[in-house]
This record gives C-alpha cells, sequence and structure tokens, in this order.
C-alpha cells in the first residue's frame, strides 16, 4: 500500500485501465471487452502518430519549428517522460516493499502533474490548470487502483478500476479538445488509452517479474508518451501562432 498523505491534494477519486500482451484473459461485461477494445485502439494510435506526428530531428532540422516551439516541445517531452519514469518508481518501489521509496516516487509524481497543469496555464488561464490537475489525479490513482488490484490478485477490482481509466480518458480528452481544436477528441482519446495500457502492461510484467518484457514497453511507452506530447506542442503552436514567433 502507498503512503496516501502524498495524495491528499489529489481528489479522491481513483481508477485505472488495460492494455497488453501479457494477459491473455478476455474477460467482458456486457458483451463488450474492454481490453479488446484497448489493444485495438494501442495499434491503431501507433498507426496515427507516424502519420500525424513529425519527429523532432525534422523539426530542428528546418520542419517548421521556431527555436520556441522547439524549446516548449523538449519541455513538454520532458515533463511526460517525468509522469511515465516517477509512476514506473512507484510500481517497482511497491513491488519491492519499499515504502519509503514508493512514497518519495509518489511524492514526485504529484509534484509533476502540477507541473504539467502549470504549463496551460499561460495559454488558458489557471482554473484550467487546476482542471487539468484534478485530471491527471484520477489518473493516477486510477494506475494506482489497478496496480494494488493486480499486486494482490482482485480481479474484479482491476476491471473496475479499468473502466475508471476509460472515463478518465475520456473526460480529460473531452478536456483538451473543448481547449484546442487542434487536438480532436477521438484522436487525444486514442492516445491517452494507449498510454494507460502501457502504464498496466508495466505494473503485470513487475509483478510477473518479466523485467526483459517490461524494458521494452518502457522503450516503447516513452516514444508514445513523446508523440503525445508533440501533439500538444503543435496543437498549441498552431491555436497561439504569436506565442511562438
Amino acid at each position: 500500500m502507498l503512503a496516501d498523505g502524498a495524495i491528499k491534494e489529489f481528489p479522491e477519486k481513483f481508477g485505472k485501465m488495460r492494455t497488453d500482451g501479457v494477459h491473455r484473459s478476455t474477460q467482458s461485461r456486457g458483451g463488450y471487452n474492454m481490453r479488446t477494445e484497448i489493444r485495438k485502439m494501442m495499434a491503431f494510435v501507433s498507426v496515427l502518430v507516424m502519420v500525424l506526428i513529425p519527429s523532432l530531428s525534422l523539426a530542428q532540422s528546418g520542419g517548421g519549428l521556431t527555436q520556441k516551439g522547439v524549446d516548449t516541445r523538449l519541455a513538454l517531452r520532458g515533463l511526460w517522460e517525468g509522469h511515465i519514469f516517477w509512476v514506473r518508481n512507484v510500481v517497482f518501489m511497491t513491488k519491492l516493499g519499499n515504502k519509503a521509496g514508493a512514497k518519495t516516487a509518489e511524492e514526485q509524481v504529484v509534484e509533476n502533474a502540477k507541473d504539467i497543469s502549470n504549463a496551460i496555464v499561460p495559454f488558458y488561464g489557471k482554473e484550467a490548470g487546476d482542471k487539468l490537475f484534478g485530471l491527471l489525479a484520477e489518473h493516477y490513482g486510477a494506475v494506482k487502483e489497478y496496480m494494488n488490484a493486480d499486486f494482490a490478485g482482485k480481479k474484479d477490482a482491476k476491471e473496475k478500476a479499468m473502466a475508471k481509466m476509460l472515463k478518465n480518458a475520456d473526460d480529460i480528452a473531452t478536456f483538451l479538445s473543448s481547449a484546442n481544436p487542434n487536438w480532436p477528441k477521438e484522436a487525444v482519446l486514442g492516445a491517452l488509452k494507449t498510454h494507460g495500457g502501457f502504464h498496466m502492461t508495466q505494473i503485470e510484467q513487475v509483478k510477473a517479474k518479466n523485467f526483459a518484457g517490461e524494458a521494452k514497453t518502457w522503450s516503447s511507452m516513452k516514444a508514445q508518451i513523446d508523440q503525445v506530447a508533440d501533439v500538444l506542442t503543435d496543437g498549441l503552436m498552431k491555436q497561439f501562432p504569436q506565442k511562438f514567433a
């Protein structure tokens, strides 16, 4: 169990989702298979981002980005990479039973969520930043709930956590798409489902002590979150070109 004191700044609602090649089970509710849905979405988004997102190397070599654009892209990549880095540390420390390590990592998850939320304040204001912080809180809570359920072997709790993750992903996608027309909801939602799926795959691989598999997941996870950060940067540049001149 993680030290919940670090989460007091987060809302109480927690939840979690799942995608992978680790578990082969296909539990479903009401004929709707959430695991299959997320796996399909992961494959779709992998293709989508290859088509829509220019690489940083191309941008730096004259792909249309100003220096401010490059700086923003690198900054957002760093923030989102920080998210997956510290959540990964929470997972490992919790599995190892290192309560102090888990507490420290969790505190950093909170600080990182604040930093990500503050990054949109210059564009959309403090109210929007606070809203995003609350949504990121729910996202992390979902990851934590799924982790605790998986480590404890509670299948029903995992299913409930996955449903919460899907709901949270939809809430974030709705929020972002309403703020910026260059962030279409379905594309954002697909990317968030994929991101949550990586969290779940990672958790299950750590539980299974499949560290070689987790290393591969981490590499893919990092690449995908960089792509998400790039989409966010591109959307900001299109909506606020004067800020990147």
